[in-house]
């Protein structure tokens, strides 16, 4: 049975015309527009647009296939449409990465010599009007508090076990892992608590 989305609360407002919005595709082939507004815990909450009115909607994560982000004023990234050339027969999991979380464990158990794969969608806000793609804040500056001190702000990060940290970004891949161990996603920041949006991420493996 298809779950039922959880509206948590609904404010009608004057009727107006809807500009660019973000689209949320849920798993039933639903697509609702309006406007992310943040990730909480197993959940998002998302502003539905429509007919004049609008509607804050929680919905649990393992209901969302994807997030289509439409362009703003805070993505300082080019998007890139190319789509990678991955072998066939790998193994595909859906991960979505919390930034305010310091790691997302993604279940995957890599071996050292393994090919990886990473199709990222979505954007977050890691500083106030800084709103990105997995790419990150571009020229950000050098952080020694951030997992990658040298590496942009917000960008996309894997980790391998406790120590092989490496930078994702927009970047499919493929990655060549290093070493056996668990892999987890995270975001190049040092203060999560202010975060917003999500990483959705295919990991093909």
């Amino acid at each position: 049975m298809k779950r039922q989305i959880a509206v948590i609360s609904l404010l009608v407002v004057a009727a107006g015309v809807i500009g660019s919005a973000d689209t949320l595709v849920l798993m039933n082939g639903r697509r609702v527009q309006g406007e992310l507004l943040g990730v909480f815990g197993r959940e998002i909450e998302f502003e539905e647009r429509a007919g004049g009115g609008r509607r804050i909607m929680r919905v649990p994560r393992t209901d969302i296939l994807r997030i289509e982000f439409a362009e703003d004023q805070y993505s300082n990234q080019q998007r890139d449409d190319r789509r990678p050339i991955i072998p066939p027969r790998l193994r595909e999991r859906n991960v979505t990465v919390d930034p305010t979380q310091a790691w997302t464990d993604t279940g995957i158990e890599l071996r050292a010599g393994q090919d990886v794969y990473f199709q990222t969608s979505g954007q977050v806000t890691w500083s106030p009007n800084k709103r990105v793609d997995a790419n990150g804040t571009r020229n950000s500056g050098s952080n020694p508090n951030r997992p990658l001190p040298r590496r942009d702000g917000g960008a996309l990060l894997g980790r391998i076990g406790e120590r092989d940290i490496f930078l994702i970004g927009l970047d499919a891949g493929p990655f060549r892992v290093r070493q056996n161990g668990r892999l987890y996603l995270g975001v190049n920041d040092d203060n999560l608590e202010d975060n917003t949006g999500a990483y959705y991420v295919i990991v093909s493996y």
